[in-house]
């Protein structure tokens, strides 16, 4: 029996696995159950391919995805295993062809479309071939908390206790929260299986959500900074792909689209041209992408907000498949909202399907909204516990930053929540904050609230902005479905209650994201460009998309390590010995061509090409050191820095209200800087200046008796024991200065 790291080197070209492959191959070897949960990207294929090939038998997969099917034969097939498929798009003749062979015991794998189970057919099969293996992929689509519920997925375990004997079992998926791991292991019978969930985290992938006001230009811009890369944008309806396709072909993009309206062969030829490197661009609904296995797409952009945080990561996870950096970007708009919720009541008629899926799009809007990490938010969103609060690789991690104090804001907002009696949605908020004197807030009297109209000076989506990023944060939690209605949380409590500050994150300004990281610094660019057309012709040749013969990986190491013999050409990343069996001459000779027309020293060349990927990525971490450091020290200062150019402005001999103009900040947020340099003694001059215009000596002495009479405590219960016209200010500044005068009797 082979051993697996020789089957790996055979026919994959790899000398070592990936995280959790080994331990998942060697459990399915020695007949143990397994449940993977790993990113897409992460080579779960492998896992079942690999005891597939070792194992007497043949190993059925249950797979969705029928474009993934022929991928995967392809190419397996191409490297010496022997593979098929049966689903829909064989003929009579293919399958009686197909049903014969299996039969003979011919194919190592048969990849199988869950449908396919419940014919007689096929069960009659199963009973008569060797199975060795059953491995399921995609296996969240056996649960209804699943983005991808088939209920096809449910006959596995009745198919798996028909058989004569128990082959193991094995499941994979991609994206699964805690409540979809149960139903996996529940309701597909695994017995006592060994369960593996390795980070769901792609660090190759960068994160970005946008809110452009013209989402074409941006995509325009986009596709012209990266001209020559592969890369999809999906978009919520066909409408939208028809009209942004058309935007796009008109402006001589290599472009082409995908979505359930045009015809089959429609679909075939421009989802083949995509993979077959003819349009770089492809323009899709989400019906497109489903184990499309094209390994070096670079960017994938929402168009629209998607509708679950599962089919965000699944879909982003198209990109960069090879493991070089990508860029997964989402163009948010609020109108994309209301299209999701449409599309979710068109697309479910049960209320309880419903509900899930309106849960589900909320999570995706706060994703949208926060001004955290959104790396980790992805990753605990999957349960997944995050040590870091920055990953240095996303649009929030990436900004140039200034904390804003919106406490003021917050307050107004959840004061107005409170006194609605938290059971109202966004809408009419928003409308109560602003003033509005529509039919249903006068009819139940909300134009009589104290916080009615408290906010008019700003505009509906400012304030439903505000709203959302409460949301996002934690200070407000949504219930219900549809239109989720807005209750307070503990946090909100401590902001009304506790004095506790709210502070924002304002873009001041931005690194651009447009540009993708240059690949190619360190190759050879034109062997890279003759090797690329030489996958091209063969590809061609054989009817198969060019990252079958070898994907941009392996290209770009020869261009590196420039491989003249068969020897030096295996140690190349992804080429085993079948695969230099089929190509590997071709590219010798190629190589060979243009070490000789190019009068290359071949050792010296590597050594260069060594010495300088070092020094690039001594460079990269000289300058990641420095940036943290930057980062680090920016970060500590940035309270002080929004302070002190509050304090400047002041030594300029401006007011409190021209400040706040100047700097698009609300009274109460400068007054509060200004209440910091007293506590700070920064200059006797503020003190002054607010003892004049902003405090009433009287009301101080109304404070201090409110006091004695109700303590210091909540800030709340003071306020509401004074005349109207005593403000909050007045309150803290009077407590701050009793503060200093005990600090000082200490001290003295």
């Amino acid at each position: 029996m082979s051993s697996i790291y020789e089957v790996l080197k055979k026919y994959y070209g790899y000398d070592d696995f990936r995280k959790g492959q080994k331990e998942i191959i060697e459990k399915i070897l020695n007949k143990k159950d397994v449940l993977a949960i790993m990113p897409t990207g992460a080579g779960k294929s492998i896992c079942y391919q690999i005891p597939a090939v070792i194992m007497e038998g043949t190993t059925i997969v249950v797979s969705p995805l029928i474009s993934l099917m022929k991928d995967q034969v392809d190419t397996l097939n191409q490297i010496g295993i022997k593979a098929t498929y049966i689903n829909s798009t064989l003929t009579s003749k293919q399958y009686e062809w197909v049903y014969k062979n299996a039969s003979a015991g011919i194919f190592k794998i048969i990849y199988v479309a869950p449908e396919r189970l419940e014919t007689e057919s096929f069960l009659k099969l199963l009973s008569n071939i060797n199975i060795s293996q059953i491995a399921i992929d995609e296996a969240h689509c056996v649960s209804q908390w699943g983005h991808d519920f088939r209920p096809s997925y449910k006959k596995i375990a009745q198919v798996i206790m028909s058989l004569k004997k128990r082959p193991v079992i094995s499941a994979f998926t991609a994206t699964a929260t805690d409540i979809v791991k149960k139903d996996i292991l529940n309701l597909l019978n695994l017995n006592d299986p060994f369960t593996l969930i390795t980070s769901f985290d792609r660090k190759n992938l960068y994160f970005g959500v946008e809110k452009k006001a013209n989402k074409e230009k941006y995509i325009e811009d986009y596709i012209k900074n990266n001209i020559n890369e592969s890369g999809i944008i999906y978009c919520a309806t066909r409408k939208n792909v028809d009209e942004l396709y058309m935007y796009l072909k008109e402006r001589n993009f290599n472009v082409t689209r995908y979505h359930a309206g045009l015809t089959e062969n429609e679909r075939r030829k421009n989802q083949d041209d995509f993979i077959f490197d003819k349009k770089n661009v492809m323009v899709a609904t989400n019906a497109f992408g489903m184990g499309i296995d094209k390994s070096n797409i670079r960017y994938v952009i929402h168009y629209n907000i998607p509708t679950t945080m599962e089919n965000y990561y699944q879909e982003a996870g198209r990109a960069g498949r090879d493991g070089e950096d990508a860029q997964c970007i989402i163009l948010f708009s609020r109108k994309d909202i209301v299209t999701n919720k449409y599309l979710i009541e068109q697309g479910h008629s049960i209320n309880f399907e419903r509900n899930i899926e309106y849960s589900k799009l909320n999570k995706v809007v706060d994703y949208c909204n926060t001004d955290k990490c959104l790396r980790k938010f992805i990753l605990e969103y999957f349960d997944e516990k995050v040590e870091y609060d920055k990953c240095d690789n996303c649009s929030n991690c990436n900004n140039q930053i200034e904390l804003v104090d919106m406490t003021v804001e917050a307050k107004k907002i959840l004061s107005c929540i409170k006194r609605m009696g938290e059971k109202f949605g966004s809408g009419i908020v928003v409308d109560v904050l602003r003033g509005s004197k529509s039919s249903k807030v006068v009819e139940l009297q909300f134009d009589k609230l104290s916080t009615y109209k408290i906010m008019e000076e700003y505009s509906k989506d400012t304030v439903k902005d505000m709203i959302s990023f409460l949301i996002a944060e934690g200070y407000i939690i949504t219930y219900g479905n549809k239109y989720p209605l807005l209750k307070l949380s503990q946090a909100a409590l401590k902001v009304l209650f506790e004095d506790e500050h709210v502070y924002i994150k304002k873009n001041i300004t931005k690194e651009v994201t447009g540009k993708l990281k240059d690949e190619y610094l360190n190759i050879d660019i034109s062997l890279f460009e003759t090797l690329r057309r030489l996958r091209k012709e063969i590809a061609i040749k054989e009817n198969i998309p060019p990252f079958i013969v070898f994907s941009d990986v392996s290209l770009k190491s020869m261009c590196i390590n420039f491989p003249v013999t068969k020897d030096e050409m295996l140690k190349i990343q992804g080429i085993g010995e079948q695969k230099y069996e089929k190509y590997g001459e071709f590219f010798l000779i190629a190589i060979n061509e243009y070490v000789k027309e190019n009068n290359i020293d071949v050792i010296k060349k590597r050594d260069d090409m060594l010495l300088k990927i070092k020094a690039q990525k001594k460079e990269k971490v000289k300058k990641e050191n420095k940036e943290n450091l930057q980062k680090e020290s920016k970060e500590n200062l940035q309270k002080e820095s929004t302070y002190d150019i509050t304090y400047n402005y002041f030594l300029e001999g401006k007011n409190v209200e021209e400040i706040a103009n100047i700097r698009g900040l609300n009274v109460e947020t400068i007054l509060s800087h200004f209440l910091k340099f007293i506590e700070l003694k920064k200059d006797e001059k503020i003190d002054e200046y607010i003892k004049t215009n902003y405090i009433n000596t009287f009301h101080l002495t109304l404070i201090k008796e409110a006091i004695k009479e109700f303590g210091a405590s909540s800030l709340k219960v003071l306020k509401s024991n004074l005349p109207e016209d005593v403000t909050y200010f007045e309150i803290k500044y009077y407590m701050l200065i009793k503060k200093q005068e005990r600090l000082k009797i200490t001290e003295d």
